[in-house]
């Protein structure tokens, strides 16, 4: 069976338009002999009327007293109308095909209404399907636990849905369809030189996605690396083939990704960076501050630790919560509010000479301070004022070339 499991986001079925392209896509690689998997997110986004932040509105507090099984329960409405609604559009156009909950396509997950982990996918069911000829059609972003109660995946639930079944299945690719053609370089709506790849590694792709890059969730990435099955991210709106994310690279493709040091550029906002020096006589300042972040469930990231103390940064919304806390603890911390977390990402980059000093000229050339760095073997981060995010991700970009 050469299975290819297709994702649609909710901007490709809002509209008749977006839906007649959907069709389309299906009727291209049923031409082409695929047997193919469709998972759906809900309808549209925020304000259309079946998004999951349009129902998740519907309570009062966004479900501040609604039980978490409940919510679950809620959230889980916009992709089964999706489903339905897109088996009803196929049917029409004489395709055959079938709607199916996550549930009932055999996801089984853990009990964590609201962030559930998949356990395992029993494929008997899907594979029938398949084999009776018809196109199936999942709903994203949700499962079912053992005692048969439904669950939602958390934030990028449908891409983790999608390629959780290409690999339970052993398809042959996945193909996320969104409303930009691929990866860019950097934000188009920031950087509007910033290119589309034609080919990026599943690292690479998986560090842009945590910087910032919205386009495809990291943990669906994460999946499609171990069970090495490539992705394409690619538009709804046209026949381009958008961006193949793989390690399983032709010679020309493999030439061209060493080539390029840097991939791209992507950015955070609305961060905050926390100082924190060690008292006289204290050496376990770093112990007493992150085990206190921990007890209140506050998130740390950019974390550089010295003998003298720690920096590290909290999101904007948290900041109060971690200055009180830390004061609560007999700490004056340093406090610097509306940072923007720059990430320069690139495969290539690891053992090459250079590429902080690049950074830094562009930054510097800019009169853009950079209040704290750090790096990995395929991503440097630097923190900047959020005033300056703008002109930082333009800089950075020019300087790498990577509008070429």
């Amino acid at each position: 069976m050469r299975i290819l499991v297709q994702k649609f986001g909710g901007t490709s079925l809002s509209t008749d338009e977006a839906r007649a392209f959907v069709v389309r896509h299906i009727e291209r690689e049923r031409q082409r002999q695929h047997q193919l998997v469709v998972v759906v997110s809900a309808m549209g986004r925020r304000g259309d009327p079946y998004a999951t932040d349009t129902l998740l509105s519907l309570l009062p507090n966004h479900s501040a007293g609604l039980p978490a099984r409940e919510r679950d329960m809620l959230l889980g409405c916009g992709e089964i109308i999706s489903a339905a609604m897109l088996c009803g559009l196929l049917h029409a156009h004489s395709i055959p095909a079938v709607a199916l909950t996550g549930g009932a396509a055999g996801i089984i997950t853990d009990s964590q209404f609201g962030r559930a982990r998949i356990v395992e996918i029993r494929t008997d069911r899907m594979l029938q399907s398949l084999q009776d000829g018809h196109v199936l059609i999942v709903t994203g972003f949700q499962g079912m636990t053992e005692a048969g109660e439904m669950t939602t995946l958390g934030r990028g639930g449908s891409d983790t849905s999608a390629t959780a079944i290409g690999a339970a299945l052993k398809a042959e690719r996945v193909d996320i369809y969104t409303d930009v053609n691929g990866i860019l370089t950097a934000d188009p709506r920031i950087v509007k030189d910033a290119r589309a790849l034609s080919v990026v590694g599943y690292t690479e792709i998986c560090n842009m996605a945590r910087q910032g890059a919205k386009v495809i969730h990291p943990r669906a990435v994460e999946i499609a690396q171990q069970a090495r099955i490539p992705l394409r991210v690619r538009s709804t709106f046209s026949e381009d083939e958008g961006t193949l994310v793989t390690d399983s690279l032709d010679f020309n493709q493999r030439a061209a990704v060493r080539d390029r040091h840097v991939t791209g550029v992507a950015h955070v906002s609305g961060v905050t960076q926390i100082t924190v020096h060690a008292q006289d006589g204290h050496n376990d300042v770093q112990l007493q501050v992150f085990q206190a972040m921990a007890r209140h469930h506050i998130s740390v990231d950019f974390i550089n630790v010295t003998p003298g103390g720690a920096v590290y940064t909290v999101f904007d919304q948290d900041a109060e919560q971690a200055v009180a806390v830390l004061q609560a603890i007999g700490y004056d911390p340093a406090v610097v509010t509306g940072c923007a977390k720059i990430s320069v990402i690139g495969g290539g980059m690891n053992g090459v000479p250079g590429i902080m000093a690049k950074i830094v000229e562009a930054l510097t050339e800019s009169g853009i301070q950079i209040l704290q760095s750090a790096d990995s073997n395929t991503t440097i981060w630097v923190l900047v004022h959020e005033n300056f995010m703008v002109d930082a991700l333009r800089a950075l970009h020019a300087k790498f070339s990577l509008h070429e």
